[in-house]
């Protein structure tokens, strides 16, 4: 699929690995509807970029929050005639906790819906709420695509570490989903991959600890640094690109494995 003159629906658009995103489909003609919580980020970047980009407001968590912020976006493709060509729900959470602590106390419940809403449920909302507006679309020859569902999963759904279990579920989840998806789309013309980056600069990582930013920088195979924003975005792009991608969660990780203590 050609990234020029269609619009990509990116929730987590304002920041991290979505914003990294953003930059690089939008400097290859793609036009951009930004769905994030932080207003004035996203207010900064259609300033920078231009009228090929617009934002909503959107808290992923509240169905009411994406269904106004699909319809903003399919009235704003009304007026430019550039249909949907990708969904990437990049809008991520992690707040780690083992669900029984040192004195014996299960995690709060609210801890794990709070990962769990943002990372899967937000991620399934969105795209059911875009997907009438793509199987509608005129597909493309020769293949009659019609577009592609480009989510976020994590090394962690496949070696998560202690104190990961609502993020590892919710990003494995994301991983089992990717085939299903495939699956149930292909009628429509429709394609679904995951990215699993593993360490990679984000607002996420930025959050650690020294002493664990260390630890994980040791177990990086090559390149000897964690993942840019540039880096996903670029396997972003290819996603878009390369037809033949389809039903599969990639490893974006350098070969890094990740150990079950640091």
């Amino acid at each position: 699929m050609y990234i020029k003159d269609r619009t990509f629906v990116i929730s987590g658009g304002a920041s991290g690995l979505g914003l990294a995103t953003v930059r690089d489909l939008h400097a290859h003609g793609g036009y951009i509807s930004i769905l994030d919580l932080n207003a004035e980020n996203g207010d900064a970047i259609v300033e920078e970029l231009g009228s090929r980009t617009k934002f909503f407001e959107t808290d992923v968590t509240d169905t009411d929050s994406v269904q106004a912020a699909v319809a903003g976006t399919v009235a704003w493709i009304k007026e430019t005639h550039k249909p949907i060509g990708a969904v990437i729900p990049a809008a991520g959470v992690g707040s780690p906790g083992k669900l029984i602590d040192r004195h014996n106390e299960p995690i709060p419940l609210a801890q794990l819906d709070f990962v769990i809403n943002i990372n899967l449920r937000g991620v399934l909302d969105l795209i059911r709420l875009c997907l009438p507006h793509m199987t509608t679309t005129e597909p493309t020859e020769p293949d009659g695509e019609r577009g592609v569902i480009i989510m976020v999963s994590s090394s962690a759904a496949f070696d998560g570490q202690p104190g990961q279990a609502a993020y590892a579920a919710s990003k494995g989840a994301i991983r089992s989903l990717t085939l299903v998806l495939a699956r149930d789309l292909a009628q429509n013309g429709i394609r679904a991959v995951s990215i699993a980056p593993s360490y990679f600069e984000s607002n996420m990582t930025a959050q650690m600890s020294e002493k664990v930013r260390k630890s994980l920088e040791k177990v990086l195979e090559f390149p000897k640094r964690p993942g840019k924003g540039e880096d996903f975005a670029k396997m972003v792009r290819h996603c878009v690109e390369n037809v033949m991608l389809n039903g599969e969660c990639i490893r974006l990780d350098g070969a890094t494995r990740m150990p079950s203590k640091l």
